[in-house]
């Protein structure tokens, strides 16, 4: 293999990650995830309870990285139009007028998505697709970069809407965030009770170029094919028809495993891909995208389970 990797961008990566452990404290799993997703124009589905972190974390990476970032606070009442924007009858002029809506910007923070009913998750899903709106008759071309990290709580929580399997497929990887371990919360508590975290002054590290030019970059990693056949063999394995699972990963579990490898990869400052970057990120890309059927869960299988179980009889290349 040509070439010593990423070396200077690598540099500009570590200065990043300084700027948002400024803010961040703990949460590195996070915090690479949606450096990857960021990277490679991949969208992130995050899962956990509030007060972990999650918004804060996102609004930090778009202070560190340069770009237009919003927040949409999802809620049962929440309108398409409250995201996408409308149209608005000028009475002076007798024309309609469009005003467009907060789904314009680089970075979204779709915060608790699941709170909102599926037909204002489909106008935000469809934006992330499609890169484009529609208000009226007029198609608008969404800015690039264009990013989204959704946010929903448990389940089991009271007031959520379910994500339907086709919806949770647009995003390249679903996160679960736990708690914050012993030290990190004592830090936290430290800092935040002490007026330390509103002092603290995150510097944009890259340009909005920067990152685009990164994202060239990450495309051009080099990927053996014996890693693209390793990453088959567990895509396929999904697929098997088995007491447990009704649905697999489609192919575009493929695509993004592969491509969120590139990221991690890139990261580190390498410029090829290997089996541990696919074993580290198999999870992200697959728990949101196998469907278990009831005999699963009447056994209390759960996702992880299925999945720990194929990475253990998927052989290394």
């Amino acid at each position: 293999m040509e070439g010593t990797g990423f070396i200077e961008e690598k540099s500009i990566i570590s200065a990043l990650k300084a700027e948002i452990r400024k803010v961040i404290i703990g949460q590195e799993y996070m915090v690479e995830r949606i450096l990857i997703g960021l990277l490679t124009g991949g969208h992130i589905l995050v899962e956990g309870v509030p007060g972990l972190a999650k918004s804060l974390t996102a609004s930090t990476v778009a202070k560190a990285v340069g770009i237009e970032y919003r927040r949409i606070q999802f809620t049962p009442d929440l309108l398409p139009a409250d995201i996408v924007g409308t149209e608005i009858y000028k009475q002076s002029t007798g024309e309609f007028v469009v005003k467009k809506g907060p789904i314009f910007a680089n970075m979204i923070l779709a915060d608790e998505i699941n709170r909102a009913p599926a037909k204002v998750q489909s106008a935000l899903l469809e934006a992330m697709q499609e890169k484009q709106v529609t208000i009226g008759e007029k198609t608008y071309v969404l800015d690039k970069p264009f990013f989204v990290i959704a946010t929903q709580n448990p389940l089991e929580q009271q007031g959520t809407y379910p994500l339907p399997e086709a919806q949770q497929d647009r995003f390249m990887m679903k996160l679960k965030i736990g708690y914050p371990r012993w030290e990190e919360e004592k830090e936290i508590a430290s800092r935040f009770t002490a007026g330390e975290a509103e002092a603290v002054d995150v510097k944009t590290v890259l340009s909005r170029e920067d990152l685009l030019e990164m994202r060239q970059k990450i495309e051009s990693i080099y990927v053996d094919e014996s890693v693209v056949n390793y990453v088959l063999r567990i895509i396929f394995k999904t697929r098997n028809k088995s007491q447990m699972i009704a649905c697999g990963a489609s192919p575009r579990a493929t695509i993004n495993l592969i491509k969120a490898a590139k990221g991690r990869a890139f990261l580190e400052g390498r410029n090829y891909i290997t089996p541990d970057d696919i074993k580290a990120l198999a999870y992200d890309i697959l728990r949101h995208r196998i469907l278990l059927n009831y005999e699963a869960e009447a056994e209390d299988v759960t996702v992880e389970d299925i999945i720990a179980e194929i990475m253990e009889n998927v052989e290394l290349p």
